[in-house]
This record gives structure tokens, sequence and C-alpha cells, in this order.
């Protein structure tokens, strides 16, 4: 009986979707507490692949209760696709999907302007999904957003025709684009504003009457902590808080309520887009990397950017974080390399620093700091026992373990939902 805070921490694409099915299994109820459909949760069970984007991935667990909180921004199109693909698998939603009213719509005007916008950008772009997520918690925080509950309201067509009017002269005026079909979009979300009464529901109270009951809850953060709005790489980061503090105001429940945070990261580091990034590996061991591991978008397709296991950073992130333990992923990529580099620290203008700096220029200019760790060469895809896992693969997780000062509660060796070790 508990609740149980799931975060990135890394840029993202941690394998958070497969965590959470692996732990929804002892689940009641599952809820995403930020961000949008620029997620992408890959699940892998019995080699059948399912990629979410909206909806958690706990919701292949035919008893679990899943929810978006407050925090989400909803694409309608985005989540009403992957419903189907979901009841075409034989797998109901009926009674356990729920949306908070109070999650803001990302609107197609939204799309319109993020893609917009990033095309302006020219060689300063952001690189973001294109999905609107950005604008429509632009909107969020202007107060001019769109909420599931502004939806379902009696005036919604008058708000929408506000709306629309101001981002048309936007993207006219602006930048130069074409303006929306104002007829079409409105018929377009008065079918949605009928599909999507059945599913709303106050989440608050729904996981709030779990934690009464006593039963199991998990809050899951979408994206990474060096994406977050406050806590990432600023600019380049998301439009949300994936961080732990969010687990709470994205759901609507008090922060006391949360019994344990537990943070997830690759056995090495990846990110997709732009911005700084320290151990990135350049040359035919990046692409080997993105080979080995598979490291394509779930949601947009792009290859990521792959480098050596970053310390700082994980350091970094138990501490934003208040982490009470390791979810390591990917582990079985290392067993391709007979030597193994980790980054202890940085070093920036013949100084070494220790802690990750806020200061992008800073963190553009560093220099990683390595040590040297003998690999193991070993397929490792199969093992389900700590202890029988090869000497160097055991001091690789020890040495993480004694640099964090976290203790690690389970490891991923392989895509599939059993490919994992988990600690007593």
């Amino acid at each position: 009986m508990a609740v149980t805070a799931v975060v990135g921490c890394q840029w993202g694409d941690e394998g958070k979707g497969k965590v959470v099915d692996i732990l929804s299994a002892r689940a009641d109820v599952v809820a995403r507490y930020q961000g949008g459909p620029n997620a992408g949760h890959t699940v892998v069970v019995a080699g059948d692949q399912t990629i979410l984007h909206q909806i958690p991935s706990g919701i292949l667990h035919d008893r679990t209760v899943c929810c978006l909180g407050n925090g989400v921004v909803i694409d309608p199109h985005t989540f009403f696709q992957e419903m189907e693909e979901l009841t075409d698998r034989g797998i109901s939603v009926k009674n356990r999907l729920w949306i908070s009213p109070q999650a803001h719509v990302i609107m197609p005007y939204h799309r319109a302007i993020d893609e917009a916008s990033e095309a302006a950008a020219g060689n300063r772009k952001i690189g973001t999904t294109g999905r609107g997520i950005g604008p429509a918690y632009t909107d969020k925080y202007n107060r001019t957003g769109m909420r599931v509950a502004d939806l379902l309201a009696p005036d919604f067509e008058e708000r929408f025709h506000r709306a629309i009017e101001a981002k048309n002269r936007i993207l006219v005026e602006l930048y130069k684009a074409s303006p929306l079909d104002e007829r079409l979009v409105l018929e377009e979300f008065l079918r949605f504003r009928e599909q999507l009464k059945p599913f709303a529901k106050d989440v608050s109270v729904v996981i709030y009457d779990a934690i009464r009951n006593k039963k199991n809850v998990i809050l899951e953060g979408a994206q990474g902590t060096l994406l977050d709005i406050d806590h990432g790489t600023y600019p380049y980061v998301t439009s949300s808080n994936p961080t732990a503090g969010m687990a709470a105001t994205g759901t609507g429940i008090g922060p006391r309520h949360i019994d344990q945070v537990l943070g997830v990261f690759k056995a090495y580091t990846t990110r997709v887009g732009n911005g700084p990034f320290p151990t990135e590996i350049m040359g035919d061991l990046q692409t080997s990397f993105r080979e080995w591991g598979g490291e394509y978008g779930a949601t947009t397709g792009r290859s990521r950017r792959c480098g050596w296991l970053d310390l700082v950073i994980a350091k970094y992130a138990a501490r934003i974080n208040s982490l009470d333990g390791w979810i390591i992923t990917k582990l079985d990529v290392l067993s391709h390399l007979d030597e193994i580099k980790v980054c202890t620290s940085y070093k920036y203008k013949g100084q070494i620093i220790e802690h990750f700096p806020s200061e992008s220029w800073i963190l553009k200019a560093v220099e990683p700091v390595y040590v040297t760790v003998k690999g193991w060469s070993k397929d490792i895809s199969g093992i389900r026992e700590y202890g029988q896992l090869p000497v160097n693969c055991r001091n690789y997780l020890d040495y993480i373990t004694e640099f964090t000062g976290v203790k690690i509660n389970m490891v991923s060796v392989g895509p599939d939902r059993d490919a994992v070790i988990q600690f007593r």
C-alpha cells in the first residue's frame, strides 16, 4: 500500500513506459501528472510491442484504473486513436480510464503555431515535436487555455470563436502562415466534446479515495529531469515539470501522500533534439549505440544522440527529485563493450565542477571527466538474478550506487516486460 512517483532522470526516453507497466501489475491506480502526446512509452509483452503517448501504460493490466491528471495536456486525436487501437486488441478501457476536467486541451491552432514557430526560428530551433505542447501550456499560464471542462461548457462555441480568431491572427500576421478553417475545426471539436464526456472525472478524488482505501498508486511522469522547464537545460526543455514535485500538483493530491520516488535512467545517456550534451559520443560508436539500443523516438522516429553515463546528472536528478531508488534500463546494451566510460565531474576553464551547472553556456563548454571501467562482453539479457550477472557488470552497478548514494531497485536487461532483475 503505497503511492510511488516514477520520474525520468535524464533527457527523457529512459524506459519509463516499461517500468510503469511492470509496477502496474501491483497497482490499483496509475496517473500521468504532466506532459502530452510528445511522450512515447513503449511496452513489449512476449514480443508484442505497444506504444502509448497519452494513456498510461498501466492500461495493459485489466484491473488497473488509469488517469490523466490536471497537469497533462490532452490531444483528443491521439487519445481516441490510442483508445481505438487498445480496443481493437481486446483491451477494455470502460470504467477505468479517466481525464481530469482541469486538464488542458491541445487545439489544432496550438500545433499550427508550434510548427510555424519552429520554422521561423531557423538555426535557433529548440527541436520540439511540433505537437502543440508548448503553445498549449503557454495558453494555460496565460489564462487563455481550453480545458476539458471548457470544452464541455455551455458557452464553448463562444470561447472557441474568440480563441481561434486570435490564433489565426498570430498565424497570418506574425508567421505569414495560412489560417485555420474555423468551421471545420469547430465541427471536429463538437464531436470530440461528446466523445470526451464519459471520460471526464475528478482525478484528484479518484486518487484520494484510493489512498484512503490503502491501495497502490503510481504517479507517472513523461520526459525527464533535464527537460524540466525549471530544472532542465533551458531553453532546450519541455513546457512542463517532469520532476517529482509536479507529481502532487499535477494530480491534485498533497505531497505528503507520496511514499517513494523512483528514478529511471539508462545505463548510458541519450537525448533528442538540440541542446548541450557533455558526454555525447561522436562517430561510428554513436551509430553503434543507436543500433544496439534501438535509439529512435517512439513518438517522432527521430534518432537519439547517444553518450556515456553521466553521474553528475544522476546526482543532480537524485537531489532534485528526492529519490529513494534507481531503476536502470538498457544495461544489456553495454554488453557489446570491453571498456565503458563513466563521467564523474566536469572541467570548465581548468576548474573541476562536481555539481550540474544551471548556466547553459557553461554546460555547453564543459569537458567531461571520465573514469574507465571494465566491461563484461557477455549477453546478460536472459539473466533474472543479480548474483548471476558478470562480476564487472555488478561492479558497474555498485559504482553507480556508491557514487550517487541511492540504492538500485530494478535493472532492465532487455525490451520485454519480464527482462528485469528486481533487487530485494
